[in-house]
């Protein structure tokens, strides 16, 4: 049995698809940046995970063998990348006849806070404003069953998540990571003024911290699908 995880990051859900194959099995991590899989060949070794090993290689060019894994699967990628259907390609061609295609994506317009805030409205917009200039598709979670048809898998399947983010947990200022994540990027294409930008992270962050604000999660979409013994491809 064999399984990759394309985007494992730092450790992605290697050590469950590790325990998922056992010790006859095989899991790869595919990660792009080097200092993540250095992070996760370090988790790996530290987990005494013989039957894992993480690769340094792109998405969407693994450089895997065709139709090696029973699984290909990838949490939370689609939604940063451009073009995700390169990324869904790859997953395809790398899983084998009869093999799985399993993906983990969120429609991240969907995050909500009660009472709202209209500077919570106001950050959602300037993510997905900027999301767009780079290509990047935040609500791509219910594209994702549709692209898997259109990849030629089938029994395509959909279970949907949304959580409620109590005080102290560390999702619940979600909206304000992704801001000063995307701070400088925002600044310099001028898609907000600095003063204005701080005002209304800054009274979110307020309103998040009180404890009877409501902060519910984006909707996530859990999507999978079965490689027939013959697929078509679209690129």
């Amino acid at each position: 049995m064999a399984r990759v995880e394309i985007g494992c990051g730092p450790q992605g859900c290697l050590g469950l698809l590790a325990e998922r194959v056992g010790k006859t099995g095989r899991v790869v991590g595919v990660e792009r940046s080097a200092e993540q899989v250095e992070s996760a060949r370090r988790f790996v070794a530290a987990s005494h995970f013989a039957n894992v090993e993480v690769l340094c290689a792109d998405g969407r060019a693994t450089g895997l063998a065709d139709g090696s894994f029973d699984l290909a699967t990838s949490r939370l990628v689609l939604v940063n990348v451009p073009e995700p259907q390169q990324i869904l390609g790859e997953m395809v061609r790398l899983a084998r006849p009869g093999g799985v295609v399993a993906l983990h994506e969120p429609d991240a317009t969907t995050q909500r806070i009660d009472p709202p805030h209209p500077a919570q409205d106001r950050l959602l917009d300037l993510l997905g404003r900027y999301g767009a200039l780079n290509g990047i598709d935040r609500s791509i979670g219910l594209r994702v069953p549709r692209m898997l048809r259109e990849a030629g898998l089938v029994d395509v399947r959909v279970n949907s998540l949304v959580h409620a983010y109590p005080p102290g947990h560390g999702r619940r200022m979600l909206v304000l990571d992704f801001v000063e994540n995307a701070r400088s990027r925002v600044l310099e294409k001028e898609l907000i003024a600095e003063r204005e930008l701080d005002e209304l992270t800054g009274a979110l962050r307020r309103h998040l911290e009180d404890p009877c604000t409501l902060v519910v999660s984006s909707l996530f979409l859990q999507v999978w699908g079965r490689k027939p013994a013959a697929v078509k491809r679209s690129d």
